[in-house]
C-alpha cells in the first residue's frame, strides 16, 4: 500500500512536470499532439493488426492520473502482443515511449502507460471478467471502428 501511494504521487508529479511545461503533452518530431490525438492515433495502430472492440474513454474529469484510457482486445496471445509491439514500435518512431508496461510477457492483459494515455489490451474473454470499462462507467467512451464495419 505504501509503495503503491508513492508511486501513484510520482505519476501525478510527472504529469503535473509535463503540463507546465506545455499544454500539448508529447512532441512528435516538430508537431505537438494532443493526448486526445495520441489516444487516437493509438486506436488506429490497433486497428491496423485488428484489434476488436475499441473503446476510448476519456477520464480527464474522473482522476487526475491520465486523460484517457484506450481498451482494445485480441483473441489470441499472439495477436495482443502484434497489437501491443506495434503501438510501442510506431510510436518510438514519433519519440513517444511508454513511461511503464506491464503484462507482456503472458500477453493476457498488456497495459502501457504513457502518462497521458494508458493503454489497455485485454485478450477477449479476460477483459469480459475484468469489466474496465464499468469501472470507468462516467467516462465519456469514444467508440473506434475500422471505415470497412460501417
Amino acid at each position: 500500500m505504501f509503495w503503491e501511494l508513492i508511486s501513484q504521487n510520482s505519476r501525478v508529479l510527472i504529469k503535473s512536470e509535463r503540463i507546465r511545461n506545455s499544454h500539448m503533452t508529447q512532441t512528435a518530431g516538430k508537431k505537438n499532439l494532443s493526448s486526445h490525438e495520441i489516444a487516437k492515433h493509438i486506436a488506429s495502430l490497433s486497428l491496423s493488426k485488428k484489434a476488436i472492440d475499441i473503446k476510448i474513454l476519456d477520464v480527464r474529469n474522473l482522476t487526475s492520473v491520465t486523460d484517457f484510457f484506450v481498451i482494445c482486445s485480441g483473441d489470441s496471445d499472439m495477436q495482443v502482443k502484434a497489437i501491443s509491439e506495434e503501438i510501442i514500435e510506431k510510436l518510438k518512431e514519433i519519440n513517444i515511449r511508454p513511461w511503464h508496461k506491464e503484462g507482456v510477457t503472458n500477453f493476457q492483459w498488456v497495459l502501457l502507460d504513457f502518462i497521458d494515455v494508458v493503454v489497455h489490451i485485454f485478450r477477449t474473454e479476460v477483459r469480459r471478467f475484468y469489466g474496465l470499462e464499468s469501472l470507468w462507467g462516467d467516462a465519456k467512451i469514444e467508440e473506434v471502428k475500422d471505415s470497412d464495419d460501417s
